[in-house]
C-alpha cells in the first residue's frame, strides 16, 4: 500500500495510492499527473545515520564507525516531492545524498532488534542534503545537515515494502551520480531502531534517514536531483536559486 498526503482546495489530506490516481479519505481522486504532494508525513524529528555505507566512508576519508553515528533533521527541514530546495545563503558548495528513510508507525522506546519492525509504519525515498563545506566547521553539523529544506521525503510511504537488496540511486538533471543498494548497509534497520530507540522516543511518524552509499556530490541552482529506492519510486526536487 502507498500512502500519501496530498494538497487539495489548498488544504493538506491523508491519500493512499492506487494505479495512476490519489484518492483522498473522503473519496476525491485526482490524477497523478495533477496531483500535489505534501510530505508523506509529519515527524516530531528526522533521525540520520551517517557514514552507514563502507564505500561512502571510504570516499569521504573517513573510518567505518563502529557504532551508528547519529545526527538530528528538524520538522522545518522537510521538503515534499517537487517542492523547491532553496540553495542556502551560508554554503559555496551543497550537496545531494541518496538515502532509504524509515518512518515510524507506532511509539518506540528501549525496543530490542528482534521486535524492532513491529514499530515501522513503512519507508520512502529520502535526500540528505548536505552543506558539505559547513560540515568542516562543527562537530555538531547543524549548519551542514539541519538547515530549511535539507530533508525532501516522499513522494509516499509504502507499507508492504521488504528494505532487503533494494537499489539506492541519485541522478542530477537524469544522469545517475550514485547506484547503491541496501545490502550493503553497515547497520541494519532493526539495529538502528534499537539503538536509536535505547536514547530517544521514536514517535509516529517520525523518520530515519538509513545513511548514503557513495557517489555524492554537488548541485547548484537550476538542477533537478531525482532519488530512486527500488520499489518505492522517485523523490524529485529542484534545487534553487539562493535563498
Amino acid at each position: 500500500m502507498r500512502h500519501a498526503r496530498i494538497v487539495l482546495e489548498g488544504s493538506e489530506v491523508e491519500a493512499v495510492i492506487e494505479g495512476e490516481d490519489a484518492i483522498a479519505r473522503d473519496g476525491r481522486r485526482v490524477s497523478l499527473d495533477a496531483v500535489r504532494f505534501a510530505a508523506p508525513c509529519l515527524p516530531t524529528k528526522v533521525v540520520c545515520v551517517g557514514l552507514n555505507y563502507r564505500d561512502h566512508a571510504a570516499e569521504m576519508g573517513l573510518e567505518i564507525p563502529k557504532d551508528p553515528l547519529l545526527f538530528l533533521k528538524p520538522p522545518s527541514a522537510i521538503v515534499a516531492h517537487d517542492a523547491p530546495i532553496p540553495y542556502p545563503a551560508h554554503t559555496q558548495r551543497l550537496e545531494y545524498e541518496a538515502e532509504l528513510a524509515v518512518v515510524i508507525g507506532r511509539a518506540a522506546r528501549n525496543v530490542p532488534r528482534a521486535h524492532a519492525l513491529e514499530h515501522v509504519w513503512g519507508y520512502t525515498a529520502f535526500n540528505d542534503v548536505t552543506a558539505r563545506d559547513a560540515q568542516k566547521v562543527e562537530s555538531q553539523w547543524v549548519r551542514a545537515k539541519a538547515f530549511d529544506a535539507s530533508a525532501p521525503l516522499g513522494p509516499w510511504i509504502v507499507t508492504d515494502f521488504d528494505p532487503a537488496g533494494r537499489d539506492v540511486i541519485a541522478r542530477v538533471n537524469g544522469q545517475e551520480r550514485q547506484h547503491g543498494n541496501t545490502r550493503d548497509m553497515i547497520f541494519d534497520i532493526p539495529a538502528i531502531i534499537e539503538i536509536i530507540s535505547g536514547i530517544m522516543t521514536l514517535e509516529r511518524g517520525d523518520v530515519i534517514a538509513t545513511g548514503t552509499p557513495k557517489g555524492v556530490g554537488p548541485v547548484i541552482p537550476g538542477d533537478v536531483v531525482e532519488i530512486e529506492i527500488g520499489g518505492i519510486g522517485v523523490l524529485r526536487n529542484r534545487i534553487a536559486a539562493r535563498a
